[in-house]
């Protein structure tokens, strides 16, 4: 990432952003500048929760034992003290909420969130407050409010669950490298030196999935990153390794019960209207 002075930037991603020791309350938030971070982050943990909040662009972060990515209009919740890094496209412009610990009943693992136009506003109004306004009895209901509904707010299915595994681990790395790889669970049993049996219940037991539902969650998390950060539907298409462009859509509709033109253009209109 180039800094505004035209030099790269060598500050992480969340350099500055990890203690509340100043705010004095139950959350901070603030918006982040990408001229001045670098693309992606270095692995890091902070005592406080953290919502990851996409307005535009995309954030993959990997933490614990998956790949999340965060699409605009979502948020990507981290519980205090689990380590974690960020990876964002070059469009990306988000906003960080950090949590107190036990300042609102949140998960204790990470996931990714749908974040309702409201809460949206409320995060926001909070990042754009002064910081000798954040500490009035006002801001003390907004905050409460605000913590109350991220409670509420619905999980969305954008995670890619891995494993420390070395065959699934292997598997995992080739295959985010290059995801048009089309190698059967067989030919991969092979290539692990393991039989297909032993390698299709290894799967299971490691992420939860078989192998085809996991190569096509992996897809569904590079393709939601790359459209995100700006690709179009066809080359995201080719790059996965799909025939056509319409048995792309058919997977994406599958999963997320619309088609990709359609998901990003209603999230980027909510995002619009922030």
């Amino acid at each position: 990432m180039i800094s505004k002075s035209g030099q790269p930037s060598n500050k992480p991603l969340c350099s500055t952003a990890c203690d509340l020791s100043l705010s004095r309350g139950p959350a901070m938030a603030m918006r982040v500048d990408f001229a001045d971070y670098e693309a992606e982050g270095h692995q890091h943990q902070h005592p406080q929760g953290q919502l990851i909040l996409a307005l535009h662009g995309a954030v993959t972060c990997t933490a614990e034992s998956g790949v999340w990515i965060v699409p605009p209009d979502c948020g990507l919740w981290v519980p205090g003290g689990v380590p974690h890094s960020n990876r964002v496209t070059s469009n990306a412009r988000l906003t960080y909420l950090f949590v107190e610990p036990g300042a609102a009943m949140l998960p204790a693992e990470c996931c990714t969130l749908s974040v309702s136009p409201m809460l949206r506003e409320m995060i926001h109004r909070l990042a754009d407050l002064p910081e000798r306004d954040r500490r009035d009895a006002h801001v003390d209901r907004l905050m409460r409010v605000m913590l109350d509904e991220l409670a509420l707010m619905p999980r969305e299915r954008l995670e890619l669950p891995v494993s420390d595994h070395p065959k699934i681990a292997l598997i995992a790395a080739a295959l985010l490298s290059d995801p048009s790889d089309r190698r059967t669970l067989g030919q991969w049993a092979e290539h692990v030196a393991v039989s297909e049996r032993s390698l299709k219940r290894l799967m299971v037991q490691e992420t939860g999935l078989s192998f085809g539902r996991w190569r096509r969650q992996l897809h569904l998390v590079i393709a939601l990153r790359e459209l995100a950060g700006g690709a179009t539907v066809q080359k995201v298409a080719g790059d996965l390794g799909y025939e056509t462009t319409t048995a792309f859509i058919v997977m994406f509709r599958k999963a997320l019960g619309t088609t990709p033109s359609r998901y990003f253009a209603d999230r980027l209109l909510s995002a619009a209207r922030a």
